[in-house]
């Protein structure tokens, strides 16, 4: 009988960071394939004593579908482990297609995004009523392209909370065109490295300075930028800006308002 794979978030570095479900699916894979250079060795560490676990770092993505589709058709269950949430730049398509070229059968259990974590570890909310509530999840380009449509100015005009991933190698081209697209150099940015790992490292600024605290920090790869009035530390001092969602004078499905102000 044939095997499955399942695809499981690893979430942004911390082991106790991964779902339930993720952990409890490679608890009882006979196959664990993680991605080593990403994902924490921790992770990994919750396969069954006895399953076969590879490191993917130095594999081809033949190397690694020839893995998966010999175990699957030996009738073992796979773990495909990626970092963070493997929908979100985690080369997880490709292999989907191989998978379904073969008839072979698939999930994915979603992990915590490195978006979320760096959130939680900067302690801001990325959609702050009446300053921002949209998110964009981007890169610059480089080895790999992006559409012309989703360059960094075109994105940068529409002033939102703005986080790029594989893009602080190139950290001052970023805020260039990040300030060329309409970014004031004062809007708030943050780089946050390594996030939940034992050696994260969290850098604030705006964008004027933030690209020479990267070069400072030396920091070349495994790090996000985070951009936008939503990180403001001022936002929560003065003037609050709060959703209707507790508004005692707001009404919804589940409660009446009561009249009064926010």
């Amino acid at each position: 009988m044939d095997g499955k794979v399942y695809f499981i978030g690893a979430g942004p570095g911390a082991p106790d960071l991964i779902t339930v479900r993720g952990r409890d699916t490679i608890a009882r894979a006979d196959v664990v394939i993680y991605a080593d250079s990403l994902v924490h060795p921790g992770v990994a560490a919750y396969a069954r004593p006895g399953a076969e676990v590879h490191g993917s770092a130095k594999m081809a993505l033949d190397d690694i579908m020839r893995l998966m589709i010999g175990a699957v058709r030996d009738g073992k269950t796979v773990a495909r482990i990626h970092s963070g949430d493997p929908s979100i730049y985690g080369a997880m398509q490709e292999q989907i297609a191989r998978l379904e070229q073969e008839a072979i059968f698939y999930e994915i259990v979603p992990g915590v995004s490195s978006v979320f974590a760096a959130a939680a570890a900067l302690g801001v909310e990325l959609t702050v009523p009446d300053v921002s509530q949209t998110v964009i999840l981007t890169r610059r380009v480089g080895r790999t392209g992006v559409p012309e449509s989703e360059n960094l100015p075109s994105l940068a005009a529409h002033g939102a909370t703005l986080v790029l991933f594989l893009s602080v190698t190139m950290i001052e081209r970023v805020v260039e065109e990040l300030i060329d697209g309409g970014y004031s150099p004062n809007t708030p940015a943050a780089v946050v490295y390594r996030v939940t790992w034992e050696d994260e490292l969290i850098l604030r600024g705006a964008l004027a300075d933030i690209a020479g605290q990267v070069k400072q920090a030396r920091l070349q790869l495994h790090a996000l930028i985070i951009v936008g009035a939503a990180l403001d530390p001022d936002l929560r001092t003065g003037v609050v800006h709060r959703s209707n969602l507790y508004n005692t004078a707001y009404s919804h499905r589940h409660r009446k308002g009561i009249g009064g102000t926010a």
